[in-house]
């Protein structure tokens, strides 16, 4: 004998499997659709991170610790940007021995001149354009604290050191003032510090200027032109990009920071160790703003005599 159910036990029990159903459907659309494949990128370390959140978006290695060669001097930006008070038109004499520094270690310069008396802002300029270790020896020079430059350049990497301990960067480590040493992080930290550096006005102007020139009282008292072009060439070659630093030196490879804002959104990403930094980075802004510029995009050439970092 079937049973018979009555007629408004019926319509409920409908009305139950209906709503179990629409519950279900969305699940089982969101399911069958495929993810976004994590693209392939030729770096050893890399991550890709949201700039507001910093939620990872993208990593490879992520965490692994690696040599950071000059986007190190992100962090030497970032020192002498948080000095209570900082005047950035406090004009610096160049001395030789930043010359020399350059020299001795084979670094890539700003050229400044003996003698001259540039500005602070045209010094973070110098080490961030041209990554001008020269620059950054200057900075370090002025900023650190102690009666000779020894004690005052050893001064200021122990005040980067404490900046990356503030910013709970525990695995990032500075031995030099210019990213030429040990100077290590990982891909995650590195982005963490670049999303800190980006919330100062001045650095976001900095890293995104494809060329600076600006004057400067020469030692021979005239005035001295100094022309800087931006070593980062994923700047003005992907849309959207805004920065920020490159970096290269043989136990590193060729290293990028980079960051990129579509509508009200940014990203921020971190390429160690890589040989196609640039189309790695590219592929990885793709990934996060769901964009094709990647495959077709054509880079910025630098001017003859350029630095190259």
């Amino acid at each position: 004998m079937t049973a018979t159910i009555p007629t408004k036990r019926r319509a409920a029990v409908a009305a139950l499997a209906g709503g179990a159903l629409i519950a279900v459907s969305p699940l089982s659309a969101r399911a069958a659709t495929p993810a976004v494949p994590a693209p392939a990128v030729a770096a050893k370390g890399a991550v890709l991170v949201d700039g507001t959140t910093g939620a990872t978006l993208f990593g490879k290695d992520a965490d692994t610790v690696r040599p950071l060669a000059s986007t190190a001097k992100i962090m030497v930006a970032s020192v002498v940007l948080d000095t209570k008070g900082v005047d950035l038109e406090r004009r610096v004499p160049v001395q030789q021995e930043y010359r020399d520094y350059v020299t001795a270690h084979g670094s890539s310069t700003a050229d400044l001149r003996t003698g001259d008396k540039v500005t602070v802002r045209q010094l973070l300029y110098a080490s961030l354009l041209p990554s001008g270790a020269d620059a950054s020896y200057a900075l370090a020079d002025t900023f650190g604290d102690g009666a000779t430059r020894a004690e005052r350049t050893t001064s200021f990497v122990a005040k980067m050191n404490a900046k990356a301990a503030e910013l709970r960067l525990p695995k990032t480590e500075f031995s030099t003032f210019d990213g030429g040493g040990s100077d290590s992080g990982t891909p995650a930290e590195l982005a963490k510090l670049a999303r800190h550096a980006l919330q100062n006005d001045t650095f976001r102007t900095i890293v995104r200027t494809k060329q600076y020139k600006g004057d400067a009282p020469a030692a021979n008292g005239r005035t001295r032109t100094y022309t800087w072009t931006n070593t980062n060439q994923l700047l003005g070659s992907y849309d959207g990009v805004i920065g920020i630093k490159t970096g290269t030196t043989g136990a590193a490879g060729d290293c990028l920071v980079f960051a990129a804002t579509r509508g009200t959104r940014t990203l921020v990403g971190t390429v160690l160790n890589s040989t196609d930094r640039y189309g790695d980075a590219a592929k990885l802004l793709d990934h996060g703003f769901g964009a094709s510029g990647a495959e077709n995009m054509k880079l910025r050439r630098l001017p003859a005599g350029a630095q190259r970092d």
